[in-house]
């Protein structure tokens, strides 16, 4: 069984309290992207007596077989191997299995991938295993796993406070928009970005935002994290005003970074305008 784990961008991300438990409330509107990885599960052969016949990665009775771009770090500290084993302990009966991801979203850029990789092991074991886990209970797995993650469960457009946990579907369908993500390959450290910001509500709620006109939304849909890095490395600052100067109606730094987005009219999206970067055109 095969799924493809998307990513998101952040519509406007505001940082509104430090919490005593130490983590941060914040608001910000998640909309998924068709950027995808490809996650595969298969079942592991296993002998008369219930033992795993395929060698595996040391993670124990899951193995983890990793292709596209390079995943740094043990497999055993993955998250889809970590899905697994948060599934194991409430449902035994969930055999051994080899997963195949193939990384196609970046990492550490903002977009999500990791987490979204991990809310669809979840979804994938789920369906491939009949263990009949409802949504709620696989977001509060999901939650568990990271405070991204229970997004990826619903996978729709979303306000979402808290720690990002708490989420609201909207009405919010940018269908007739194109997206350029780019990514400059330039490391963010997000507890660093965190130190930067002080915590304070938006002058207005996002979902009232984000129901205008997308060009409207320029001066009023901020990202906390853009400032501060922006000034750490003026050549992000140079992205989004490239965005800009190409003809996007709005331009954004996702997450903590470092990844931008422009949106474009339809199929209006200039060619070569990052030869130096990755970037992808995307439909919505």
């Amino acid at each position: 069984m095969i799924l493809f784990p998307p990513c998101k961008i952040n519509l406007g991300l505001h940082i509104t309290r430090k919490r005593t438990d130490g983590f941060h409330d914040l608001e910000t509107v998640f909309y998924p992207l068709p950027l995808r990885d490809a996650l595969e599960a298969i079942s592991t052969p296993v002998s008369a007596q219930g033992f795993p016949l395929h060698a595996g990665s040391g993670s124990g009775t899951v193995d983890l077989h990793l292709t596209g771009l390079l995943v740094q770090g043990d497999a055993a500290d993955n998250l889809c191997v970590k899905a697994w084993h948060l599934l194991k302990k409430d449902y035994p009966q969930l055999p051994p299995v080899q997963l195949h991801l193939h990384k196609a979203i970046p990492m550490g850029a903002g977009l999500g991938g990791g987490s979204s990789d991990a809310a669809f092991t979840l979804q994938l074991l789920n369906t491939k295993y009949r263990l009949g886990i409802s949504t709620e209970q696989l977001l509060d797995y999901a939650l568990q796993l990271g405070s991204d993650c229970p997004f990826f469960i619903l996978n729709k457009p979303c306000v979402a406070t808290g720690r990002g946990e708490v989420m609201e579907a909207i009405p919010l369908d940018l269908s007739g928009y194109s997206f350029l993500l780019v990514y400059p390959e330039v490391h963010i450290n997000t507890g660093w970005a965190f130190q930067q910001i002080t915590p304070a509500p938006g002058a207005r709620p996002l979902a009232e935002i984000v129901q205008e006109p997308v060009e409207r939304w320029k001066d009023q849909l901020v990202n906390d994290f853009e400032a501060p890095v922006c000034a750490l490395h003026p050549a992000l600052q140079q992205v989004k005003d490239t965005l800009y100067a190409g003809g996007a109606v709005y331009a954004s730094m996702t997450g903590s970074g470092s990844s931008f987005y422009g949106i474009f009219p339809a199929g209006k999206v200039p060619e070569g305008l990052f030869p130096a970067y990755k970037s992808y055109i995307l439909a919505s």
